[in-house]
């Protein structure tokens, strides 16, 4: 099913999932989120795609793709009369040799991560492949994001720290990179709209003096009284934001409602207000600006303050977005601004974005590419086979046909921009004989060496992808029987929908 998704001329496909919300994505990661899998060998290569997208963000479709073709291959070989067993211990003997040869054989390595053009011209394989129109420009933009955050040690590298914001309206191309946190909502104090050098308190409860944890009946008798209880509350409240005064707070952030009466007061006392509902965002905007979250009215100590180089409300399109700038070694954040015409779009993109961060992450880990565009895979296949012909024992055969599961991904790659899958093998296969590492120009429909077009994987994608894919296909290969546990028998309750209708 995924297989036609794979590669830069994949298809889309549309999901409905349980909640009838609507997907239209060529992810095999959100294909295999949203769709509800029952079949027990099924949910293991399942899971062998969710452990890939945890731990490299990418490589998804390669891990489904290459679980099902080594199932198939298997399949094969059981019906030439080859026990399971034999089989399994030829894949796993194949499965080192694939390791081995893809570390031994990389062809290019990231010198310097800090530098834009290097790495943009590693990591676009990753985004072209999601979007093939507009790749080369979120390509840039993803490194831009990712290096403005780089701490000095970059295997410290955090995906959270680069976040993304849709708005809806304009074209693609003019999305941006901004530098810090952004709340896409405008400030509650309409008259404070920006502010310098702000000394910043993060509030994770709401500020309103009226709301209390418990119910109570008060019983008013006079009028002096009535008078004398609504004061007590601004009372209260002016206490309240005048401590934030006095301990120099010029910019307060609040999960939650804020009463008239403080918004009064903050107001009066010159003290911008930011108000965001999700408890995901506060959590991030107290890391960002190194402050903590405060869970009491009450006025912040000295180590529960954060900071910020400054606050200010941005306008962007139709759409008010406050923007928190800080430039220190500390904590740097960066916001990916996203434009575009649909809500739709705009989710596939981020999704893309997503899959190109993570990718930043493991050049972090890893600097060493391989051949992209099935180069690696012909590369693979020819070794194995050459492998597996020195193997005198039975799981010579097995070792093989793991070798030519690999001719998979070229046929895919073929097949999914219109060109025959077998005339581009034999193409392939030819070039790698005259020493040439190939792989397949989709724009042209051509087989060119690798160098020359600049498309390289990831050697710690790769990798993870062939192991998870083969733990799962053995996995499967181990079981002979699936026993499912069903509820005892005996005659089933009759139904008494309708009973109360009389």
């Amino acid at each position: 099913m995924t297989k036609t998704s794979y590669g830069p001329n994949g298809a889309k496909k549309m999901i409905i999932n349980h909640l009838e919300k609507i997907f239209v994505t060529s992810d095999a990661a959100t294909i295999m989120r949203e769709m509800d899998v029952n079949h027990p060998a099924a949910k293991m290569v399942s899971l062998a795609a969710q452990m890939q997208e945890q731990e490299c963000g990418d490589g998804t479709h390669y891990v489904v793709a290459l679980a099902g073709e080594l199932l198939n291959q298997a399949e094969g070989l059981i019906k030439m009369g080859l026990h399971p067993s034999q089989i399994v211990t030829g894949y796993e003997q194949a499965t080192k040799a694939a390791i081995e040869f893809l570390k031994k054989n990389t062809i290019s390595k990231v010198s310097d991560i800090r530098d834009v053009e290097e790495v943009t011209k590693h990591l676009r394989s990753s985004v072209v492949s999601k979007l093939p129109q507009t790749g080369e420009f979120f390509s840039k933009l993803i490194v831009k994001a990712c290096i403005q955050v780089l701490p000095e040690n970059p295997a410290a590298f955090n995906t959270e720290n680069v976040r993304i914001v849709q708005i809806l309206g304009a074209s693609t191309s003019e999305s941006t990179v901004l530098n810090g946190f952004m709340i896409p909502r405008n400030v509650e104090t309409p008259s404070i709209t920006s502010v310098s050098n702000p000394r910043i308190a993060v509030y994770a409860c709401p500020l309103d003096t009226q709301t209390a944890e418990t119910k109570g009946t008060v019983v008013i008798k006079t009028a002096d009284e009535l008078m004398n209880y609504t004061k007590s509350e601004e009372d209260h409240a002016h206490k309240f934001i005048k401590q934030l005064a006095d301990a120099n707070i010029t910019c307060v952030v609040v999960g939650g409602t804020i009463s008239d009466l403080c918004l009064h007061y903050l107001q009066k006392y010159k003290i911008m207000a930011v108000k965001t509902h999700s408890k995901f965002e506060l959590k991030r905007a107290a890391r960002a600006l190194s402050a903590e979250g405060i869970a009491r009215m009450g006025a912040p100590t000295e180590d529960e303050i954060g900071t910020a180089d400054k606050v200010f409300v941005k306008e962007i399109g139709s759409q008010k977005v406050v923007v928190f700038e800080r430039n220190n070694k500390d904590c740097k954040l960066a916001s990916i601004v996203l434009r575009g015409s649909t809500n739709g779009l705009l989710q596939d993109i981020e999704r893309a974005i997503d899959d190109g961060v993570c990718a930043f992450r493991n050049i972090c880990k890893s600097t060493e590419f391989v051949a992209g565009a099935g180069g690696a895979e012909i590369q693979l296949a020819k070794e194995l086979e050459d492998q597996g012909s020195k193997i005198t024992t039975l799981d010579q055969y097995s070792f093989k046909q793991y070798g030519k599961a690999f001719e998979i991904f070229p046929r895919i790659l073929a097949e999914n921009a219109g060109m025959n899958g077998d005339t581009v093998l034999t193409k392939m296969f030819s070039s790698l004989a005259n020493g040439v590492i190939p792989g397949i120009q989709l724009e042209d429909n051509e087989i060119t060496d690798v160098k020359e077009m600049g498309i390289y994987d990831n050697l710690n994608t790769k990798v993870w992808a062939i192991q998870l894919a083969s733990d799962a296909a053995i996995t499967v290969l181990k079981v002979d029987q699936i026993i499912i546990a069903k509820p005892a028998g005996g005659p089933k309750p009759k139904s008494n929908a309708g009973w109360d209708n009389h």
